[in-house]
């Protein structure tokens, strides 16, 4: 962690604005600790499949995989818990919701995850399968798909060109079969890699581009960075390039997630900035980040630099002239709890999942914030500006600027008691004084009183 960032945001954090501006898009998610980045194109969308670290704690405690998904690579909606340990009730359901990966296949979506079963302490892996990347994922076998053995843990899916599925997984070996058309069983038997490339220690991700076969992973140990190696063919052998990212003790673990999307190519993993600026103790609280990159002409990576604040350039402007889920977020603010004690940052909103589909954003204190990145007004600029909310009691209040938090004024809503907070009521006020491509900040309660509310959707007219 670099812990000078961290002291200059809470040196500055006097006044309300100063909410840790330093890690700015990076890390991508802020609402929930996550790891084990499992990106898949799909259409038009990135849906980031992760782990999910518990807030409290310490040691890995991880019982459900989140969903994140987005169109321009800068802003990305929360979809909430996509699959939990009870989908495979042969599994402890108390922790151990490892690394996953999602794989889609003749229009259905696979899911691999790593748990356990009893009172081994080795994983197995199962398989859980939708007609939709957004889930419900269901249990087709009843049991696991691998078994007990060394280092059954972290799943990674090849897809070849001629059709031929490769399942690949291991710490601290590397370890492959070949997958059944079904994706749900396999011929042949389990092989273990021997000749596994230098540094290799977990976390393996294959996937095959113009012709190359490449295999990134967690490399070194411990601190853990990015390595990764080429080959002709699927089962190697396996010759190691460099780093894609190297070592560092700002992150003891990593897990590599790459894919090509809109003509760049991107790299995630996971860094532990917001657990440290939380708290100076290390615990297993981490947090998503990616950067993108360029191959060189022979297909070897260049060595990134971990993962820089500034995160990637957007891909496309967002339309606010369509509805735009409340859990669309570029950064949210960070709000301190105690100003005696200089690690005690929280989330300033949170999301949670709305009864009647989809999520929600409320916020945990006053002057909260949700950063919209690229919003695209046009040259006209918008009229009206509509929220659905939800309250139990009055009081709450929504400013909507342009910029920063306390930037221009495009819209005030003053949030009644509907009934509940599952009780919405579509609220719409005027709109104006903004025009072309700008920075959107929903802020939640600007009057310092913290009332709190559900937020489901907005839009601009």
């Amino acid at each position: 962690m670099n812990l000078r960032c961290i002291a200059v945001a809470v040196a500055v954090a006097v006044s309300w604005g100063a909410c840790l501006p330093a890690l700015a898009e990076n890390p991508i998610i802020q609402t929930n600790f996550t790891a084990d980045p499992a990106p898949l194109v799909h259409g038009d969308t990135v849906y980031l499949y992760t782990s999910h670290d518990q807030d409290d704690a310490q040691g890995f405690k991880m019982r459900d995989w989140k969903l994140y998904t987005s169109k321009d690579m800068v802003n990305w909606t929360d979809r909430g818990t996509v699959a939990d340990l009870s989908i495979f009730a042969w599994a402890n359901q108390d922790n151990d919701a490892w690394a996953p990966q999602v794989v889609e296949r003749n229009g259905k979506f696979y899911l691999y995850a790593p748990v356990t079963v009893g009172g081994s302490p080795r994983n197995v892996i199962g398989v859980a399968v939708a007609d939709s990347p957004l889930g419900p994922f269901k249990d087709p076998l009843g049991r696991p798909l691998i078994d007990r053995g060394e280092g059954y843990f972290d799943p990674t899916v090849l897809i070849d060109d001629d059709g031929q599925a490769y399942l690949y997984w291991g710490n601290p070996n590397l370890w492959y079969v070949r997958l059944d058309r079904d994706m749900i069983s396999y011929s042949g038997k389990i092989e273990r890699i021997d000749a596994k490339p230098k540094n290799y220690q977990e976390g393996p991700w294959v996937y095959k581009r113009n012709g190359k076969y490449y295999l990134a992973y967690a490399s070194t140990c411990c601190s853990e960075g990015i390595g990764y190696a080429m080959s002709d063919t699927p089962t190697g052998p396996w010759e190691y390039k460099g780093q894609i990212m190297d070592p560092t003790t700002e992150s003891t673990g990593n897990h590599p997630g790459i894919v090509d999307f809109k003509g760049k190519s991107y790299v995630f993993g996971f860094s532990y900035r917001l657990n440290f600026a939380e708290t100076p103790l290390h615990r297993e609280r981490r947090s998503v980040s990616v950067t993108d990159f360029s191959y060189r002409p022979d297909g070897t990576i260049p060595t990134q630099p971990f993962w820089n604040t500034a995160g990637v350039k957007q891909v496309r402007p967002l339309s606010p002239y369509e509805r735009v889920e409340a859990e669309t977020i570029a950064w949210e603010s960070r709000v301190k709890r105690d100003w005696d004690r200089p690690f005690d940052w929280v989330a300033g909103v949170r999301t949670a999942k709305n009864p009647r589909g989809g999520m929600v954003v409320y916020p945990v204190g006053p002057r909260a914030y949700v950063k919209v990145a690229g919003v695209d007004f046009g040259a006209r600029g918008p009229r009206t500006f509509k929220a659905s909310v939800a309250s139990a009691g009055p009081g709450g209040h929504i400013d909507v600027r342009a910029g920063s938090p306390q930037g221009t004024l495009v819209a005030s809503v003053d949030v009644p008691a509907t009934g509940g907070p599952d009780a919405w009521k579509e609220l719409a006020v005027p709109a104006s004084g903004v025009t072309g491509v700008q920075d959107l900040y929903v802020v939640f309660n600007a009057n310092g009183r913290h009332v709190v509310f559900n937020v489901d959707y907005w839009q601009f007219e």
